[in-house]
């Protein structure tokens, strides 16, 4: 705190002294000392500016071209969605287009601001106006953007479009809670059950309605398993604050609000395995692993434990800042084919019967009622039957 505050102090001081420094500038404007000063602009400034401005516009290129070699293996690749070829297609004419118009008008902007700088002996040309210029600058925009607006609506009513009398989809819930995810599975009836957050408690800690018949059957998991081609429809519900549901390589992603419930379906064509086996995710795969290496052998060398090797998975993450610890909240989402999902949500255990089987357990560990022996309790009989008469003596006494 101590090392900010100094150079806060210093940053002010040195803007204090260059503020001093111009005042002091401007009260000797005219003065002898100055007379050969000006404030116009000269043809040789007017130049450099003008060399400047080709300069700038090279330094543009060449940064983009740099960019492009430098990061572009950093892409996400090939999408594992259904819907995630139209999603890139979409991007890619986004970018190209963006890219071309700003290589054009970046050139003929700073061409022609050294092209016409300024000279004493030129004179502005005045040009009122010319409505068929006008009207080509104004039309072009307006055809591209309607025709981007017009194929985005498309895609994106195509991928949020969902028929469920056409497809058996799977119902996941997808539940976001300061940092971490839950997932709760539909049963054989299909249907989730009601939930809200004033359930919460032991191990329903994703506060499902217990009385809700639709319920019982339903699957919890910390880990969000698809299926492979069939159509997967999430629920999404926030226990606090505003999330994002990003699932980079599905391209999907969908808003997880406090208080309401939101939706997303996409189709996973690609298994965890033939993920895997993907040319670029390998690539990148060495690449990580490259780097790791490198790093095990500094912590080795002070003593601490390696890296253990990266093995790639899909993720579930949040991309809205929730909070402190926002940067680690994600989860495993693994994709099997339709006959490993099967076996795996089979071999899981239902909300209901964890619950009940909890409550069973816990009755079972209650301490029993200690049985009292029978002498004992003929003695304690007997004890009583004595007190019963010396008290009926001492009332006949009294009387």
């Amino acid at each position: 705190m101590t090392s900010l505050l100094i150079i806060a102090v210093l940053v002010l001081l040195g803007i204090a002294i260059w503020q001093l420094t111009k005042i002091f500038h401007l009260t000797q404007v005219g003065s002898a000392a100055n007379s050969d000063s000006s404030e116009i602009a000269t043809d040789k400034d007017n130049s450099v500016n003008g060399y400047l401005m080709f300069a700038f516009v090279g330094f543009i290129y060449i940064f983009t071209i740099y960019s492009l070699v430098k990061w572009g293996h950093l892409v996400l690749g090939t999408p594992a969605s259904e819907h995630g070829s139209d999603y890139d297609n979409l991007m890619a004419i986004s970018m190209w287009l963006i890219f071309t118009v700003q290589t054009i008008t970046q050139f003929l902007l700073h061409y022609f601001s050294f092209k016409y700088r300024g000279k004493k002996t030129r004179v502005a040309y005045y040009y009122a106006d010319n409505d068929k210029l006008e009207f080509i600058w104004t039309i072009i925009p307006v055809i591209v953007l309607a025709g981007l607006i017009l194929y985005g609506l498309y895609a994106w009513t195509n991928i949020m479009f969902i028929d469920d009398e056409k497809e058996e989809a799977l119902y996941v819930e997808v539940y976001a809670k300061q940092f971490g995810w839950e997932a709760r599975y539909a049963g054989e009836d299909g249907v989730l059950g009601k939930s809200n957050i004033r359930y919460i408690e032991g191990i329903n800690t994703m506060g499902v309605d217990m009385s809700d018949p639709n319920a019982q059957d339903d699957i919890p998991s910390t880990v969000l398993h698809l299926p492979k081609g069939r159509k997967v429809i999430f629920k999404f519900r926030s226990q606090d604050v505003l999330h994002s549901a990003y699932f980079p390589h599905f391209r999907a992603q969908m808003n997880v609000v406090p208080g309401m419930v939101t939706q997303f379906g996409f189709t996973p064509v690609l298994t965890t395995d033939e993920m895997r086996l993907d040319p670029g995710i390998e690539q990148k795969v060495a690449n990580i692993n490259k780097i790791r290496s490198k790093k095990s052998v500094e912590l080795v060398a002070n003593g601490e434990a390696a890296l253990d090797p990266y093995t790639f998975d899909y993720l579930l993450l949040c991309n809205k800042i929730c909070g402190s610890s926002h940067y680690n909240m994600q989860m495993k989402v693994i994709v099997d084919t339709e006959e490993d999902f099967n076996k795996w949500l089979s071999e899981q255990k239902a909300l209901g019967t964890a619950i009940k089987e909890l409550q069973e357990s816990a009755q079972e560990e209650m301490p029993a009622e200690e049985e009292v022996p029978m002498d004992d309790l003929a003695h304690t009989v007997e004890l009583d039957s004595t007190m019963t008469t010396i008290a009926d003596s001492t009332a006949v006494k009294n009387k």
